[in-house]
């Protein structure tokens, strides 16, 4: 059985349907973007309030825009806005499911506030509470199996929404990204499985830069919850001067080291790249290089993010678990719902 069928066994929800979408959910959001017809104004900047796969539109949305974004976009993970938050800023509220406590939390400070507000969500106490407040709310559809599936939809949300405090429409960008993953599909399959080989029985850490940095932050969560694996992430030039010294207490067979490469990214963090990876070679299982691929920062940040969800798929499949579900924080929710 080859691991692509292994896969589709184990995949009961069809997780892989979903990656394999992502052109679809792009072109799907922003069309639900523009039919929300929201009005440009002019504001500070841009704050997305979400937590999980939600928030990470945020961060993507940031790093594919890069210097075109000349106010700043932010992301808040947590129940409060910064003290300095003032009216001035544009909050954005994103919640897939629309019941995700810290995000509800922003969405009511951010009306106290008088803040101007988005929501975007299928549902739940969070579209109710944009409709009751007149809060414009972009609809997601219901059908995706998992909110982290979704992340197409809240990476469209939150860069279209950052036009509205001023910066630069990639829209554009974002629909000739969607033809670029679909036209790399086979492509993406075949590499995401090597590298989910090469990364068996490892705890992977993974580095980005620039661009790459909030992708190997997906890459990261998504290993903890499709194959329910450690997995850790973390940040270049920053990690040259802390994490590269604990590598050499590692066990050889613990970890393994991955990063992901852009090909326009800084000269001096590509030497970096390259330096880390010689340095922490001696004391990993393993050490993975992966370069984007295509045009625009849009279309290669997407195609990264793409292959770091089917490797996170592939590494399921190995353990032969259904990536969906997600006992472990469904448990805790309901733990911490009960005190």
């Amino acid at each position: 059985m080859s691991a692509l069928e292994r896969l589709r066994e184990v995949d009961a929800h069809h997780q892989l349907e979903a990656v394999l979408a992502i052109p679809d959910h792009l072109r799907d959001a922003l069309w639900r973007v523009e039919s929300a017809r929201l009005a440009p104004g002019e504001a500070r900047g841009t704050m997305v309030c979400a937590m999980g796969g939600s928030a990470i539109g945020g961060e993507l949305a940031a790093a594919a825009l890069g210097e075109r974004c000349t106010l700043p976009l932010l992301t808040v993970r947590g129940y409060e806005l910064p003290a300095w938050t003032t009216p001035e800023w544009l909050v954005v509220c994103c919640s897939y499911s629309g019941n995700t406590e810290e995000t509800l939390a922003c969405m009511e400070a951010a009306g106290a506030l008088g803040a101007r507000r988005i929501a975007a969500t299928t549902g739940g106490q969070l579209a109710d509470a944009a409709r009751a407040a007149d809060v414009p709310v972009i609809g997601l559809p219901a059908t995706i199996p998992v909110p982290r599936a979704a992340v197409a939809y809240m990476f469209a949300v939150a860069a279209e929404a950052a036009t509205l405090a001023g910066a630069s429409r990639i829209h554009t960008e974002i629909d000739a990204a969607a033809a670029h993953l679909e036209g790399s599909r086979e492509g993406l399959l075949e590499r995401a499985e090597g590298i989910a080989a090469e990364l068996e029985g490892t705890v992977p850490v993974i580095y980005g830069a620039d661009l790459t940095a909030p992708v190997a932050r997906r890459w990261k969560t998504q290993i903890n919850e499709n194959p329910k694996l450690p997995a850790f992430w973390a940040e270049l030039p920053e990690a040259d001067h802390n994490e590269i010294e604990g590598w050499e207490g590692s066990e050889r067979e613990a970890f393994s080291a991955l990063f992901i490469e852009d090909v326009d990214q800084h000269p001096r963090e590509r030497r970096r790249i390259e330096l880390t990876a010689e340095a922490v070679a001696g004391n990993a299982a393993g050490v993975v290089r992966v370069a984007t691929e295509g045009e625009t920062r849009t279309e290669r940040l997407l195609w990264a993010v793409a292959l770091g969800d089917l490797v996170s798929l592939f590494l399921a499949a190995q353990r032969g678990v259904d990536p969906t579900p997600i006992d472990a924080i469904e448990s805790f929710k309901r733990r911490l719902g009960s005190t």
